[in-house]
């Protein structure tokens, strides 16, 4: 959330039936501002460049520049907003390949409004808006296929964390949110939030999904 109020969202989708079926949603909702909506990727990044953006809802088939490569370009910039991909489908390889990228989250288009907001807010806040069952997906089809080269560079990753880092990490591969991995390790939130920092660091992620497949290739799920 900016620091003057709400979180200002950019709707990013080539129908703009959708566009503005999102707008109509979030516009009820006075913790969110619709600052913006583009048709394409190549639109979406020049309105992030302006500046002004804390969140961008992210359609992925689209013309011109489409999600995947729209949001990888959009991390890239300096202090880059969180980006939420939005999808039809649950198990769309796209999907996968945009949160393996650096999306912070997903969304399906028929989300019940109320989610969508929560959804927001929790990426906002740093936290996780996978559940477990979808987490286990992801991993599945982007790791498993990984070539031991790969496992043998997470182990390598994941040897840099400390033993609570570890736990931490662990845990957030199986799904656990920030409340519960603080009362299960019996730490406070702020602690928790802490070692995360750390180990996104110290594993080069961007997002929860990341962390957890690093730790699925080392062995530790």
């Amino acid at each position: 959330m900016s620091p003057e109020g709400p979180v200002r969202v950019l709707l990013v989708d080539d129908d703009a039936l959708v566009r503005a079926g999102l707008a109509l949603i979030l516009g009820g909702s006075d913790t969110i501002s619709v600052v913006g909506q583009a048709g394409d990727g190549r639109e979406a990044l020049e309105l992030v460049r302006a500046g002004g953006v804390d969140l961008v809802l992210m359609d992925i088939r689209m013309p011109v520049l489409d999600g995947i490569a729209a949001t990888a370009q959009v991390l890239a910039l300096p202090d880059p907003p969180k980006v939420i991909v939005l999808t039809t489908f649950d198990a769309d390889d796209y999907v996968v390949r945009a949160l393996a990228a650096g999306a912070h989250g997903f969304l399906l288009k028929d989300t019940a409004p109320a989610d969508i907001v929560d959804a927001i807010a929790r990426v906002v806040a740093g936290e996780p808006m996978l559940s477990p069952t979808i987490t286990a997906q992801l991993i599945r089809q982007v790791a498993d296929a990984a070539p031991t080269a790969v496992a043998d560079q997470a182990r390598e990753r994941v040897s840099e964390l400390t033993e609570r880092e570890l736990e931490v990490a662990v845990a957030v591969g199986r799904g656990a949110s920030n409340a519960e991995i603080a009362e299960h390790l019996h730490l406070s939130l702020a602690t928790v939030k802490a070692h995360l920092a750390h180990i996104f660091t110290k594993l080069d992620a961007t997002n929860r999904v990341q962390v957890a497949i690093a730790v699925h290739d080392a062995g530790l799920l």
